[in-house]
This record gives C-alpha cells, structure tokens and sequence, in this order.
C-alpha cells in the first residue's frame, strides 16, 4: 500500500492527546496542504485560526453558559470536561469559510472546498503523526466566537474547531463494508 493510501485509510478522530506540544513547522506545513485544496473558481474561501491560551480563555464563560442551558443539573465536572474541550488540546484551530448570502450555491460550493482544506490539513498532520478532531459542537455555533476572532459574523461563517496534538490513544475505525457504500452502474 503506498503511503498516501495508508495515511488516508489510517485516520481517526482524535480524542485524547498527550501533552507533548506541536511543532509550529507541522502546522505550518499542513497550512499549506490546505491552502492547495480543490476549490471551484479558486474562491478559497477558508481561514484558519490558531488559538492561543488568552484566546481560548475568551471562550470559557459560554462555554459554562452552554453546559448550564443544555444541563441545569450539570455538576463541577461537567463544566470541567467541557472546559478541557477548549483548554486541553494542545492546538486548537478554528475555521471559518466565507458567506455569500446573495448566491446559496456559492456558499454551498464554498462550505465544500473549506472541508476539503480543512481535510487536507488534517491529513498532513496524521501523516507526520499527529491527531486531529474536528469539532462542530454548540460553542463554535456561539456568537462568541466570531468576535473572539475578530471575523465579521455577516461575511464568515465558523464551520468548527480542530483539535490537534500527538495522540494518546488511536480509537479503532467503524467503517461500512465497500459494497454497503460503491455501486457500479450501467
């Protein structure tokens, strides 16, 4: 099997990382792997924005509003756990790809080329070793979010946050079987 058919059928989602930190030259080079993905009319309509702790932190109240509203009865550790989610990963990205409110299609088109640069990404990670998650919980839905970076909310829509560091644990994959998922036809 050639290597990039191994770092395609080898991903996961990543879960639980180490603290072990990440290169900034890894990130750098998985950026442009993205930056490279296909995109109909070279719209590249994504961006990517590496969070740091002072970042991250701006997050941390509604993150505890969204725990308290989805769960009254939420305990310490339930905020806790949903803290790490924003505070642990040793990187944490967000991605935003452009609006086009007056063309739907565009926009459609454009959401699509985003995941593809955001798999891109993800994919030059695994393949040096490093793990990714990609996230689309409640708090990237928050208006929060789009202020923390600094993106106007009418132009950018937050599509996620990756998650990425080394990881601690690679789950086992759950995939269908080739014929439940590829049908040749006449």
């Amino acid at each position: 099997m050639n290597f990039a058919q191994e770092t395609l059928i080898s991903r996961r989602s990543i879960f639980s990382f180490t603290d072990r930190p990440v290169d900034r030259d890894l990130l750098e080079e998985a950026f442009e792997a993205a930056r490279h993905a296909p995109c109909h009319k070279h719209t590249h309509p994504w961006k990517f924005f590496v969070m740091g702790e002072s970042t991250r932190l701006r997050l941390i109240p509604s993150v505890e509003r969204i725990v308290r509203i989805k769960n009254p009865e939420a305990t310490l550790q339930h905020v806790e756990k949903a803290r790490q989610k924003i505070l642990g990963p040793p990187e944490l990205i967000a991605v935003t790809s452009r609006k086009s409110p007056d063309d739907p299609f565009r926009e459609e088109e454009d959401y699509a080329a985003t995941v593809c640069a955001l798999h891109n990404l993800v994919l030059s990670l695994w393949s040096r070793g490093v793990g990714a998650q990609w996230s689309t919980g409640a708090i990237t839905r928050d208006p929060v979010v789009p202020e923390v970076l600094g993106v106007p909310e009418h132009e950018e829509r937050v599509i996620g946050f990756i998650k990425v560091g080394y990881p601690e644990e690679v789950p086992l994959a759950k995939k269908k079987a080739l014929d439940e998922i590829r049908f040749y036809l006449s």
